[in-house]
């Protein structure tokens, strides 16, 4: 579900125009919709009513500070792993004690700072990280909550570049680990042992990984309360998948549904920390049509949008849905094996820079406007200035009325940092 349709021919988000948007701007640019991101939001509140869920918003996925500030609003907390997204956080004005801090390499310098912020607990992944944590705490003269990333070993049938619980996987401990970190808890004065994390992976279109991991863990909690310690929360991450370019993601009432039977009879505090699945499909990136080359029996759409705005095509091999902002016909009207094929390629000087490859995809012209769905989500957080180009902006969309959140980067910006 999302707030971006086609009215007569020409492509809205909620009520505004987003050719519109891209005449004001330029482009390439970002547009997210506020009204889906609430919707997804709400979604999830009430799928997982019966545990009052945390909910942590994974700010990694889309960090404006104006998407941010919606989910304060909205009363969600943050999953951050850097001081920057802490940073971030506190400026949309989240609450300290709402933040997670998660992370495998988590500097001493970050720590300080998320220790001297409050924030709620850190994610910890390795005894080391826990023996500096205790140091610090020490130093600053306080006691900090921490959760163990447990390991379930899992595969979650995802890209592997985003699967991250099984044995391999440099996040996380192994349940053995942790079992040996929890019985020599009196070795950390400073930290207050307060539950477990478990984050099997990213863009999961199943729930059958989360019941497989959740079961591991729900019975190592069991078993450590047994052995006297109770812990009191259970932190299951996120990476509910979304629709990218078909039906294939599980709503959020199946996911509850499915973990439910698990974690409902622990009577243990939940915390979540979704990201994608709230803003992905939140957000298109518009991009005009520069040349239309012909090359033997390729064609290829060039379009001023390059791997530097959206690198998933390029480093996942996602598939993004793209169509005309304007087109003389719907995607619902076209049979796909009627259309000629396709490259849509951006203007960087690498093979890799594309958006699409050998799709069916409509006849366009130079200047015609493209609007590349479900880019709400590790778009513009993975955005560079590669070849030296300046950063799209960012533009939100509520109702009728739009506003840019992000000025595009001018080419003084490419160097405002540097010296020679």
């Amino acid at each position: 579900m999302d707030y971006f349709q086609f009215r007569n021919r020409e492509l809205y988000a909620e009520d505004v125009k987003l050719g519109d948007v891209a005449h004001a701007v330029g482009t390439p640019a970002y547009a997210y919709s506020r009204e889906t991101i609430v919707y997804h939001y709400r979604k999830l509140e009430e799928a997982f009513g019966w545990a009052k869920p945390l909910i942590c918003y994974s700010v990694k996925a889309c960090s404006n500070l104006a998407v941010l500030k919606v989910f304060v609003e909205l009363g969600a907390g943050f999953d951050v792993v850097s001081s920057g997204e802490i940073h971030r956080a506190l400026k949309a004005g989240g609450d300290p004690s709402k933040v997670v801090f998660a992370g495998v390499g988590k500097t001493d310098a970050e720590i300080e700072f998320a220790a001297a912020t409050g924030v709620h607990l850190f994610t910890v992944e390795s005894e080391p990280e826990l023996d500096v944590i205790e140091s610090i705490a020490a130093r600053l003269g306080k006691r900090v909550r921490v959760a163990l990333r447990v390991n379930p070993d899992v595969d979650p049938k995802t890209h592997t570049y985003v699967s991250t619980g099984k044995r391999e996987s440099k996040f996380g401990l192994d349940l053995e680990r942790a079992e040996a970190v929890l019985a020599c808890r009196g070795e950390f004065p400073h930290l207050n042992f307060l539950g477990v994390q478990v984050h099997i992976g990213s863009q999961i279109t199943s729930v059958e990984p989360y019941v497989d991991a959740l079961a591991r863990v729900t019975g190592f909690v069991r078993k450590q309360e047994k052995s006297g310690l109770r812990l009191e929360t259970i932190d299951i991450g996120g990476g509910f998948g979304i629709f990218y370019k078909g039906h294939e993601a599980r709503t959020a009432e199946e996911f509850s549904g499915a973990i439910r039977p698990l974690l409902e009879p622990l009577h243990r505090g939940l915390i979540m920390e979704p990201g994608r699945f709230i803003v992905g499909n939140a957000g298109v990136l518009l991009t005009r049509v520069l040349f239309v080359k012909e090359s033997g029996d390729k064609r290829f759409i060039i379009v001023d949008a390059g791997m530097n705005d959206l690198i998933r095509p390029a480093l996942y091999q996602a598939e993004h849905r793209i169509w005309p902002v304007r087109p003389s016909v719907l995607p619902e009207e076209v049979e796909p094996e009627k259309l000629s094929r396709a490259d849509i390629v951006g203007p960087v000087c690498e093979s890799g820079d594309f958006l699409a490859l050998d799709r069916p995809f409509p006849e366009v012209r130079r200047n015609d406007l493209l609007a590349v769905f479900s880019a709400g989500a590790y778009g513009m957080t993975m955005s560079s200035n590669y070849n030296s180009r300046p950063r799209p902006p960012e533009v939100l969309v509520e109702g009728a009325k739009f506003r840019v959140v992000r000025s595009r980067e001018s080419l003084d910006d490419l160097t405002r940092l540097e010296t020679c």
